[in-house]
């Protein structure tokens, strides 16, 4: 087993403690690490020595920039640390009250390219090992962002093409309708990106950290899981910002304010995401567990405890 699945499985089964993991591993100054220090830094942890303090910027450094499966260094702007400093710019942007489709579709489209590229690096590559990306799945990826950015900019294009004036209804369109939506396409992109995973099933391994075969039913309760997480991510984004605007809107006291709206949109939006990107990481395991009774009949030999372990992705 990887020595980052390995540091997952005897610390990590807790949320609170992948939560303090998290808020460590998310540290920008670790993307400042060459490529040649982090593979020095999983060569000293290969290596099995014991590690000392000194050495716990090796298992981070590990942890945020190396691959569990390939062992191979993640592409800069695709590692955990790089996911808030971009991620957050890009959704401030997709929930500005656009006055036209096109600027609503180009913050979507960047958003969700973002989005795709991040799940597709950082997803369960266990029965892809050897193999390059096919053009099923990069034909997959694009269909996904295409769909997801036009879904996305769904409020903008009915406003401006319907030509909306009523208050009422845009106020649904542009303030809770983006709330299910973010939710809703968070999941469809790590479903849709991450689909090789239920169907041609990923790695599962005993408690002893020994590879026992490959799991479809494993695969899919790791989509799952990780789309679960992403759409807890974007929903509560979405929710903070738009009920702080609804509650502007409908408040004649503070209406007098009305230019603070498009800046606390803008500074509750950052904030939410900040604090929920570490949580929405650490709701399930990196090291997930499966039961033998889910798992296909000819792995269940494998498990003599009654389940077996797997990657999840990120």
């Amino acid at each position: 087993m990887d020595p980052n699945l390995l540091y997952w499985k005897s610390h990590g089964q807790s949320f609170y403690s992948r939560l303090k993991i998290w808020v460590n591993l998310l540290d920008p100054i670790s993307l400042l690490s060459s490529d040649a220090e982090i593979e020095k830094a999983r060569t000293l942890l290969e290596s099995g020595e014991k590690q000392n303090e000194k050495d716990d910027h090796a298992q981070n450094l590990s942890l945020s920039s190396v691959h569990a499966d390939s062992g191979a260094v993640l592409p800069l702007v695709f590692r955990p640390p790089a996911y808030m400093p971009i991620s957050v710019p890009l959704v401030v942007g997709s929930f500005l009250p656009h006055v036209t489709v096109s600027p609503a579709v180009f913050w979507q489209l960047l958003l969700q390219s973002y989005n795709a590229g991040f799940n597709y690096a950082n997803r369960n590559s266990s029965s892809e090992q050897g193999r390059k990306t096919s053009l099923v799945q990069l034909l997959s990826m694009a269909g996904a962002v295409s769909f997801a950015t036009c879904a996305g900019a769904l409020p903008q294009i009915f406003i401006s093409r319907l030509r909306i004036k009523s208050a009422p209804i845009q106020i649904i369109l542009r303030t809770i309708l983006p709330i299910p939506l973010s939710a809703a396409l968070a999941f469809f992109n790590v479903y849709t990106v991450r689909s090789e995973e239920y169907a041609n099933g990923i790695q599962v391994f005993d408690s002893n950290g020994n590879p026992v075969g490959f799991s479809k039913a494993a695969g899919e309760k790791a989509v799952m899981e990780t789309a679960l997480s992403r759409a807890a991510l974007f929903g509560a984004t979405a929710v903070v910002p738009n009920l702080l605007v609804l509650l502007f809107q409908r408040s004649r006291a503070l209406q007098r304010y009305s230019r603070l709206v498009a800046p606390l949109r803008q500074m509750s939006a950052v904030f939410v995401m900040g604090l929920m990107i570490p949580v929405s990481f650490s709701l399930y395991p990196q090291l997930g567990m499966i039961k033998r009774k889910n798992l296909e009949k000819e792995l269940g030999a494998g498990a003599p405890d009654g389940q077996l372990y797997y990657h999840r992705g990120l």
